[in-house]
């Protein structure tokens, strides 16, 4: 677990303020900007904004930046009332 004595390269060391990361369990990973993602072909994606919202679900067309394409899930329509007369 990092500590707040963390001086290596590039991790912001000890005199760098704490991002605030917030975490949804229905959607995205909020983070105070700015903001570098490195991704896992090595790319590195950054965003200047004040808040970040990471995608978590993978289903955003602007990976790995949350495009709310989670709440586009569509649930099953509930079956039709049996014994109801028309």
């Amino acid at each position: 677990m990092p500590s707040t004595s963390d001086t290596s390269p590039g991790r912001g060391g000890a005199g760098a303020p704490a991002r605030r990361v917030s975490v949804d369990p229905q959607g995205p990973v909020l983070v105070e900007g700015p903001v570098e993602i490195a991704l896992d072909d090595g790319t590195v994606a950054r965003s200047d904004r004040f808040m970040v919202a990471v995608c978590t679900c993978r289903r955003s067309r602007a990976y790995p930046w949350c495009d709310t394409s989670h709440r586009r899930r569509e649930r099953a329509a509930a079956p039709p009332e049996e014994g109801n007369p028309s």
